[in-house]
């Protein structure tokens, strides 16, 4: 069957058309994405800003749109931390529902957690063993581990990208003391949860999925998106240590020059950074492995198990 898929994230609105059955990799048919940055939209009161609500309500109708030139026979539409969080999460909803007939499905961090961890370990198969999955978001961190498809552990932290920038480094170039505040924020964040995934013992296999990490393992040497979904690239502890000093002295356009970084993410890319620096540290990691599935096809698998074979 044909499926559209509808994600809602903090950063980017992506739509994806994938032609999938049960037993084969989901097969991408067309793809659209608009960089929204919910998680910048909101007001004094953490809610989604008229404006925000008028240009999500856009982007659903221009993915209904798609759907159907693309000749979809269902929509998964779902959205993460950004809407999950705004103060006016139920407004916002129900204005998509009304004006678009999309009801969209507020996953909890747990849920992306347990999807996107369903999609690595699918991707990279039981021969990985214990599996340990990181995920920045523009939102939220999630970090997920076991050793069947459904993990032992899944926890969502506040520590996306987005939120992070915003809240933490106004500067450009960020101030020095603003990136030292930052850090122990995040550091704090995580040593509160790391026993959760840390007490199962250590992983065999470590893999990391979203633009942050593809972005930073590329800077440190990564083969390029052109070469394929099947190259592997990795990034280690000791790389990224490299890194994060020179991306912190850095202006915005400095990192947009960077290979594989986008000229709209490159002002996350500090505070992502500093977030995957601080999960390898913590959680004892010294290279870990990009898997170019992530949440999305987490979803797309989940709906194909509940198909009849």
């Amino acid at each position: 069957m044909r499926l559209g898929v509808l994600d809602v994230g903090s950063n980017t609105v992506h739509f994806l058309v994938v032609d999938a059955h049960p037993g084969a990799r989901p097969l991408p048919a067309h793809s659209q994405k608009a960089e929204l940055r919910l998680a910048e939209l909101l007001d004094a009161r953490g809610a989604i800003t008229p404006g925000g609500v008028e240009r999500l309500t856009a982007t659903v109708r221009e993915a209904l749109q798609a759907a159907e030139d693309k000749g979809c026979e269902e929509i998964l539409p779902f959205a993460t931390s950004a809407v999950r969080e705004a103060t006016n999460a139920d407004a916002v909803l129900a204005r998509v529902k009304d004006e678009t007939g999309v009801d969209l499905q507020v996953l909890t961090g747990e849920e992306e957690a347990r999807l996107t961890f369903l999609a690595a370990r699918r991707w990279a198969g039981w021969s990985a063993g214990k599996l340990l999955l990181l995920d920045i978001g523009g939102g939220s961190l999630e970090v997920a581990y076991g050793i069947d498809e459904d993990p032992d552990a899944a926890v969502s932290l506040p520590l996306g990208a987005g939120r992070l920038t915003a809240g933490w480094l106004p500067g450009d170039p960020a101030g020095a003391e603003d990136v030292k505040a930052l850090r122990r924020h995040v550091r704090a964040q995580i040593a509160r949860r790391v026993g959760v995934v840390s007490r199962f013992g250590p992983p065999d296999h470590v893999v990391a999925t979203s633009k942050t990490f593809k972005q930073l393992a590329r800077i440190a040497g990564a083969p390029g998106s052109g070469e394929g979904l099947y190259v592997q690239r990795v990034l280690t502890r000791a790389s990224l240590q490299e890194w994060v000093p020179r991306l912190a002295a850095m202006t915005v356009p400095e990192r947009a020059a960077l290979p594989g970084v986008s000229e709209g993410r490159a002002a996350q890319l500090l505070a992502g950074a500093l977030v995957a620096e601080g999960a390898m540290d913590l959680l004892d990691v010294e290279r870990l492995e990009i898997c170019p599935w992530a949440l999305r096809e987490g979803v797309i698998l989940r709906r194909l198990d509940h198909l009849p074979v």
